[in-house]
């Protein structure tokens, strides 16, 4: 692979190009045990008990869309993070880089959004950072959150004991989140507003383990959306996973407008969706536990995992074919987390 001379919108975009950087330097650079998983947060054991650890930053545009804000994405996004690794989120840091002139009724309001949607998850905002920088030097606000939260005791949700014939669940339709950041930037009219998915999945996950289902693995599609997340699943790996087009909740209005601009749903961002590797026997039951769940309604088993082809991620499709769901090569939706 050619060597990166540039940093370009690509390589946040969570895609190939991600992941060569992460890989070709913070990887290299950083490597410990730690870090080497690569999942969406880091595992600390402290005397008997173990801790998720992890950061993200926001730099959405517009600030403000249905269904969200950057401050509610930023909340939301840090606990289901900690929450796809059997953890119980618990405390949150708040890191603001403002430009210059800012208007602070602005401010208030992601700052208020921020705390409903930690308070209603049960977290707590306990330290934090401002930095203001000259005007032009950023745009408006970006802002940095980063979360700890305990591992369940008995819980190891781990790539290496997912097997072939295991079931693929997803808790709702796809692509939501990024449609309706995209659509409000662009002020594309819509008969019927598309709203972003963007909610803390604290509570449905924890209903999942806490039911004893066999749940092998998860993680939140969100850059790169359900292809993304889905080949690093199987990146590597003894086994592949088979999806059913027709299985894939996918709202009208997303599909209608996907189809409009080009784009495909499955490479979407979500920000109100978990991704299950659940044993086949159970997988009854996490979906019926979804679907009782005010965040699962449209829970659905999307796929499986096979014996061939290993490594893969494929699509049987709606004619009845079949075609690989390659990991996503560059970036399609600029600045929507």
């Amino acid at each position: 692979m050619n060597k990166i001379e540039k940093i370009t919108l690509a390589h946040g975009s969570g895609g190939e190009p991600s992941l060569k950087l992460i890989k070709e330097l913070f990887l290299k650079e950083f490597n410990n045990p730690f870090l080497s998983p690569l999942t969406d947060s880091a595992v600390i054991s402290l005397g008997d008990k173990r801790f998720a650890f992890t950061t993200d930053s926001y730099v959405v545009k517009p600030l403000f869309f249905s269904g969200g804000d950057i401050g509610k994405l930023a909340v939301a996004g840090t606990i289901n993070d900690l929450s796809v690794m059997g953890a119980r989120p618990l405390f949150i840091s708040c890191g603001l880089i403002i430009e210059e002139g800012f208007e602070y009724e602005t401010l208030e309001r992601i700052i208020l959004s921020m705390k409903k949607t930690a308070s209603e998850a049960g977290v707590q905002i306990v330290t934090g950072d401002t930095k203001v920088v000259e005007k032009g030097a950023a745009d408006k606000i970006f802002i940095n959150t980063a979360g700890v939260g305990l591992v369940r005791d008995g819980i190891e949700l781990q790539r290496e004991k997912i097997e072939s014939g295991d079931s693929v669940i997803i808790n709702g339709t796809i692509g939501d989140h990024g449609i309706s950041v995209l659509s409000k930037r662009e002020g594309i009219e819509l008969e019927s507003e598309i709203e972003s998915d963007c909610k803390p999945l604290n509570s449905l996950i924890t209903a999942v383990l806490e039911s004893g289902a066999d749940v092998k693995f998860m993680r939140d599609p969100t850059r790169g959306g359900l292809a993304a997340t889905l080949n690093e699943f199987a990146n590597g790996m003894e086994w592949g996973i088979l999806l059913n087009e027709t299985e894939i909740p996918i709202r009208d209005e997303v599909r209608s407008i996907s189809d409009i601009l080009g784009f495909d749903p499955l490479y979407i961002a979500n920000e109100g969706k978990v991704v299950m590797i659940v044993s086949s026997m159970d997988k009854d039951k996490v979906l019926n536990i979804m679907k009782t769940h005010p965040h699962g309604r449209d829970a659905r088993v999307i796929g499986k995992t096979v014996s061939s082809p290993k490594g893969i991620v494929t699509l049987k499709t709606i004619i009845g074919g079949t075609r690989i769901v390659d990991m996503p090569s560059g970036e399609q939706l600029p600045r929507i987390c």
